[in-house]
C-alpha cells in the first residue's frame, strides 16, 4: 500500500493522456494535464495529514519533479522526454550517495522494509561497521541502480525524439516497470551471492 498513491498517479496520468488525445486535445496540453493529475492522489493524502516516508516519499518527490519539469518552456518533444530528467536525476542521486552520504541509497531504501524480515539479518548498522562484504554489497547495489536508471534516462530521450508522440507515454510507463523489475532481479542476485538473504534463518538454525 505504501506505493499505491504514486503508482495511481503515474498510471492515471498516462490513461488520461490517451483519453484526451482521443478527444482531440493536443499532445502538449494532454501531457501538461496528465502531469497535474499525477499529483492528485499524493496531494489529497497530504491534505488529510498523511506524510509520506521511505519509498513513498521518494516516488512522491519524483512526481512533483516531473510536474515542475512540465512547467519549463519547451515543445512537446521536450515534455515527452521529461521523465528522462527525473530518472537521470535518480541515477545521479544513487551515484552521489556512494561518496557523500553516510550510507548508499540502496541501503537507505531497503533497510526500513527488510531489516530482520524475509530472511534478512538484523542489526544492519552493526554489520555495516564490522563486515566488509556488507558494505561492498550495498555499494555494488547502488552502483547498479545508478547505472540502470541512467541508461533508462538515455532510452527515454531517444524514444521521445525518434518515436511517434502518442507511443511515448505508454512506453514511458512500461519502462518504469521494466527498469524496476530488471534492477530488482539483478540486485537480488547480488544479495544472494553475498550471503545476506537467508542469513537470519541460518543463524537461528545454528543457534538451535
Amino acid at each position: 500500500m505504501t506505493l499505491l498513491r504514486p503508482v495511481l498517479g503515474i498510471v492515471g496520468s498516462t490513461a488520461l493522456y490517451y483519453l484526451m488525445r482521443q478527444a482531440g486535445v493536443s499532445v502538449y496540453a494532454a501531457l501538461v494535464v496528465g502531469a497535474v493529475l499525477s499529483l492528485v492522489p499524493a496531494c489529497l493524502a497530504m491534505l488529510r495529514g498523511h506524510r509520506p516516508s521511505g519509498l513513498e516519499a521518494f516516488f512522491t518527490v519524483l512526481l512533483f519533479a516531473s510536474f515542475a519539469i512540465s512547467l519549463l518552456p519547451g515543445d512537446e518533444r521536450f515534455l515527452l522526454a521529461k521523465d528522462a530528467l527525473v530518472t537521470g536525476g535518480v541515477g545521479f542521486w544513487f551515484l552521489a550517495s556512494l561518496w557523500w552520504a553516510e550510507r548508499p541509497l540502496a541501503y537507505q531504501f531497503a533497510r526500513p522494509m527488510v531489516e530482520g524480515r524475509l530472511g534478512w539479518p538484523r542489526d544492519w548498522e552493526g554489520l555495516w561497521q564490522r563486515e566488509p562484504w556488507f558494505r561492498r554489497m550495498w555499494r555494488t547495489s547502488s552502483t547498479l541502480w545508478a547505472t540502470g536508471t541512467l541508461l533508462d534516462a538515455v532510452a527515454r530521450v531517444v524514444m521521445a525524439y525518434t518515436l511517434p508522440a502518442d507511443a511515448v507515454p505508454g512506453l514511458n510507463l512500461a519502462m518504469y516497470l521494466a527498469t524496476a523489475v530488471v534492477l530488482n532481479v539483478v540486485t537480488a542476485v547480488v544479495y544472494v551471492r553475498a550471503g545476506a538473504v537467508g542469513r537470519a534463518r541460518r543463524g537461528r538454525a545454528t543457534t538451535g
